[in-house]
């Protein structure tokens, strides 16, 4: 197949650790061919198809020059045998936007993944709203009164924007409640955003756990991102420890019921998050970890990943 890439610019590519690189170089490495663009090169002009202004490219396997750029075209989305969605959060306007053009190349016969619309309606923090099962207390509010009563309940609690990412923004308050209004205020804009309220986890000293699950099914390892120093953001751009390790039960309890529910919507590949037995977020738009756990155990997430796309390419889903 010719797969394109939807992505951040690849000069800007850390290939020591992209995921989105593992998933070309294993494509490329069974004979798929590659093309890449970025989120604004799209483009949707009346009367004709959606297309793309891409860059065909192929990877030479070398560390600096990963990549050698063959021609560039302007292509119908609907004529690659696969398009993958892989630009990094955040999801602001533009990528709404970006969905809505995916979602008409669907309609015209391109294969997208993960699914535009899917990508829209699992925000990667109110996700997990709907699994409250396997969640800790969680608050999703933008009154500062609703914030008051749940930390007077909770005492020792994590505040965070809805569209935060890599852990920004991220604070915790203690019990002695010191700083909870201005970090309220802050968050929340003086009542005109929603920001979400957690509990404190303190199992995240032995790590914010990434859990892949892909075509519905687990990766069998997790990268738990631990903190550092006196940090609470296990967050590895938040300079988290990533250290790959086996599923726990626990893990492999929330994958197996969240797996098939998300693949059926359409999300060939999500990174749900775990500290200790909760899930904390569902990520959807471009989940990382695949080198960190290859590199660590072994296990080639990116050849059950491509496995995975050609299987849901071949049954047309």
């Amino acid at each position: 197949m010719n797969l394109l890439f939807i992505a951040d610019p690849l000069e800007s590519f850390k290939i020591y650790k992209d995921t989105t690189f593992a998933m070309m170089r294993e494509a490329q490495r069974r004979g798929h061919r590659i093309s890449a663009c970025e989120q604004q090169d799209l483009m949707w002009q009346r009367g004709s198809a959606v297309m793309a202004h891409v860059r065909d490219i192929t990877l030479t396997g070398d560390a600096t020059d990963w990549f050698k750029e063959t021609a560039t075209r302007a292509v119908a989305l609907k004529e690659f045998g696969a398009v993958l969605m892989r630009k990094d959060p955040p999801f602001d306007s533009e990528y709404f936007y970006a969905t809505h053009l995916l979602e008409q190349g669907e309609r015209e016969g391109a294969r997208v993944f993960n699914k535009p619309r899917a990508l829209r309606d699992h925000p990667e923090k109110l996700a997990i709203m709907e699994f409250p099962q396997f969640i800790g207390p969680t608050l999703v509010t933008r009154d500062a009164e609703d914030i008051k009563r749940f930390h007077a309940e909770h005492q020792d609690i994590i505040l965070k924007p809805l569209d935060g990412m890599g852990g920004m923004g991220i604070f915790r308050v203690g019990p002695d409640g010191l700083n909870l209004g201005s970090i309220t205020e802050t968050l929340n804009r003086h009542g005109a955003q929603s920001l979400m309220v957690q509990k404190f986890l303190p199992e995240i000293v032995k790590g914010d756990k990434r859990v892949l699950v892909i075509g519905g099914k687990p990766v069998p390892f997790s990268l738990a991102r631990i903190p550092q120093g006196s940090e609470v953001r296990g967050n590895l751009a938040a300079g988290g420890l990533g250290v790959a390790q086996p599923l726990s039960k626990r893990d492999l309890e929330i994958a197996e019921a969240l797996g098939p529910i998300l693949a059926a919507r359409g999300l060939l590949l999500a990174g749900v998050d775990v500290i200790g037995d909760y899930v904390t977020e569902i990520n959807v738009t471009s989940p990382t970890c695949f080198q960190e756990i290859h590199d660590q155990m072994g296990f080639d997430v990116a050849a059950m990943f491509i496995d995975a796309l050609e299987q849901a390419v071949s049954a047309g889903l």
